[in-house]
C-alpha cells in the first residue's frame, strides 16, 4: 500500500511541535520506508512524533515514529519504536 492522508490526523501541537496519529495496513518497515511520508511534506516538521497503528489488516502493532527530516518535500521518519510488545499473560 501506501500513504493515505485521510489515515493522519492531528491529536494535539503546541510551541512548533505536533503530535500525529497514523493508521495503517501496512508494515512499519515500509512506513519506515524511504519516502512514505513525502505527500504530506507541508505538514509534518522534524521533531513531530507519530503513533501508529501499524498491520491494521493482520496482527495489530502500533509503536512511535519520530519525524527525523521534513524538508523541501522530502520526509523520514526514523524506525518504528514499539509500544506492548511483550504481553506475559
Amino acid at each position: 500500500m501506501a500513504y493515505l492522508s485521510k489515515d493522519l490526523s492531528v491529536l494535539a501541537y503546541a510551541n512548533g511541535f505536533t503530535l500525529w496519529h497514523y493508521t495503517t495496513a501496512d508494515a512499519a518497515a515500509t512506513v519506515d520506508g524511504s519516502g512514505y511520508f513525502n505527500p504530506a511534506a507541508d505538514m509534518l516538521r522534524a521533531g513531530d512524533i507519530i503513533i501508529a497503528n501499524v498491520e491494521s489488516g493482520g496482527t495489530p502493532k502500533a509503536g512511535l515514529f519520530f519525524v527525523s527530516t521534513a524538508a523541501s518535500g522530502v520526509v523520514d521518519v526514523n524506525d518504528m519504536t514499539q509500544i506492548g510488545a511483550t504481553d506475559s499473560d
